[in-house]
C-alpha cells in the first residue's frame, strides 16, 4: 500500500496548531494521519457564536394570568403550549370561516399557520403553505359552506399542499360538512354525495376528520379514516341554562321524526325535559308540510333543535304549530345556520321568542335579525383539536 507523505509545509503547520488544539489528548493521534488543507472553507451548518456582553436590563418575561384565560386554558399543558414557539400543532385557515379560526387559535393560545390562498382569474384555487409543516401535526380548518364546490375544493387543495409538505398528520376540521343531507338513495337513479365528498378528502390525503354535529351519524362510516364528531350541544345548553327557565316549564321539540334521537338526548341533559315530536310530510326539495304533533307543549315553553336551518321552511311551520296548540314561547336551537332564501323573513316573523344558533358557518350581515344569537364554538373545536393532538379521548368531553 503506498504512504501518503505531506508537504513540510503541512507539518509544519500541524505541528505550529498543536499547541492551542482544545482536544489536545486526541489529536495527537490524529495529527500524523489527518489530511488538513491549508485553506478550508467551512461547511454551511457551522455557525461563529459570539459571547455578548451581559446586559444590565432585566428581562422581560410575560406572565400569563389564569383568570384572563379561558377555563379549559388553564390546564398545565395549555399553559406550556402557550409558552412554546416550538409545537408540533400547526393550525391554517382556509377562507369559508377566517373568525372561526382565529378566534380558536386564540383560546388555544397559538397563531394560525401562513398560508395564501388566491384565485385566479378562470376561477382556479392557488395554494401555498408560507412556513415549513414538515413532521407536524396540522388542523385544517374550513367549513364546506356556501358556496359548497368553492369551499370544499379549497379544503381539498390545502390538504394536498400540506402531504406534499411532509406533514406527519392531516386532519380537516369541518365545522360543517356540506352534502350531508345526501346520505342516502330515497329514490331510484339517486347519487349519495356524501360518500363521494367522503371518499375525495380521504383521497386527497387527509388522515383524519373533524366535523360537528353531522346531519346523520351514518355519515361517518362513509370515511375510510377516523372521523371525531363534536356535538355543539354543550354551548346551546349552557347559554338556555342562562335563561334561567324553570325545568317544570321546558319540553323539547324534535322538528322532525327523523331528530327524534338528537332531541332525546338534548332533553336528557336540559334537566330530562318532556319531548314532544312535529310529525311532517316532506312534499318535495326545501318544502315542507306539518302534519301533527306528538306530546303536550300547552302553556310549556318550547324548544325546537334541528342540526341546521336551510329556508326555516320545517322549523317556521312546527312554530306555528305550537303556538297553534298552546305553546307559550317556542325558542329556535340549531348548530348550522345555513339561512337560505326566505329562512331569515320566516325566523324573523314573530313565531320565534329567540332563534339560537353557532357560529360553524358565518352569518352574513345581511342575515342576522333582533332575534338572532349566534353562540362560538373555537373553545370546544380548540379542545378538541389538543385532545386529538394529545391523543387523548374526545367522546369524555360530552359525557
Amino acid at each position: 500500500m503506498a504512504s501518503l507523505t505531506l508537504p513540510s509545509s503541512y507539518s509544519t503547520s500541524l505541528s505550529s496548531s498543536s499547541s492551542t488544539c482544545l482536544f489536545s489528548s486526541s489529536c495527537s493521534s490524529l495529527r500524523h494521519t489527518a489530511f488538513v488543507p491549508k485553506r478550508t472553507r467551512l461547511p454551511s451548518y457551522v455557525v461563529n457564536c459570539e459571547i455578548n456582553k451581559p446586559v444590565d436590563e432585566k428581562p422581560i418575561i410575560p406572565i400569563i394570568n389564569d383568570e384572563t384565560l379561558p377555563a379549559f386554558l388553564q390546564a398545565k399543558r395549555l399553559q406550556n403550549a402557550v409558552r412554546s414557539n416550538n409545537t408540533k400543532l400547526k393550525i391554517f385557515s382556509g377562507t369559508a370561516n377566517p373568525s372561526l379560526s382565529q378566534e380558536t387559535a386564540w383560546n388555544m393560545g397559538l397563531e394560525l399557520g401562513k398560508i395564501n390562498i388566491k384565485r385566479f382569474a378562470d376561477g382556479e384555487i392557488y395554494v401555498q403553505l408560507q412556513e415549513s409543516v414538515r413532521g407536524c401535526d396540522v388542523f385544517l380548518i374550513q367549513p364546506t359552506c356556501p358556496p359548497a364546490n368553492e369551499n370544499l375544493m379549497e379544503l381539498l387543495v390545502m390538504v394536498d399542499a400540506c402531504r406534499r409538505a411532509s406533514a406527519k398528520r392531516i386532519t380537516a376540521v369541518i365545522p360543517y360538512f356540506g352534502y350531508a343531507r345526501a346520505d342516502r338513495k330515497t329514490q331510484g337513479r339517486q347519487s349519495i354525495a356524501a360518500k363521494l365528498v367522503a371518499n375525495m378528502i380521504t383521497k386527497a390525503g387527509a388522515d383524519r376528520v373533524l366535523a360537528c354535529d353531522l346531519h346523520s351519524g351514518q355519515s361517518m362510516g362513509y370515511f375510510d379514516i377516523p372521523v371525531d364528531h363534536v356535538y355543539c350541544q354543550p354551548v346551546i345548553l349552557d347559554y338556555l341554562a342562562s335563561k334561567k327557565i324553570s325545568s317544570n316549564d321546558l319540553v323539547v321539540v324534535s322538528p322532525d321524526v327523523g331528530g327524534v334521537a338528537r332531541a332525546r338526548a338534548f332533553a336528557k341533559k336540559l334537566s330530562d325535559a318532556p319531548l314532544a315530536i312535529v310529525d311532517k310530510r316532506r312534499q318535495g326539495h326545501n318544502l315542507a308540510e306539518v302534519m301533527n304533533l306528538i306530546g303536550d307543549v300547552k302553556g310549556k315553553v318550547a324548544v325546537m333543535l334541528d342540526d341546521m336551518i336551510d329556508t326555516a321552511g320545517t322549523i317556521a311551520k312546527g312554530a306555528a304549530l305550537l303556538h297553534d296548540v298552546g305553546a307559550r314561547e317556542v325558542y329556535a336551537c340549531c348548530s348550522h345556520a345555513v339561512f337560505s332564501p326566505p329562512a331569515v323573513e320566516r325566523l324573523s316573523s314573530g313565531l320565534f321568542q329567540e332563534v339560537i344558533t353557532t357560529d360553524t358557518i358565518p352569518v352574513m350581515d345581511k342575515n342576522y335579525f333582533p332575534q338572532l344569537t349566534v353562540l362560538s364554538v373555537a373553545n370546544l373545536l380548540g379542545e378538541t383539536i389538543w385532545r386529538v393532538h394529545d391523543d387523548s379521548s374526545v367522546s369524555s368531553i360530552f359525557q
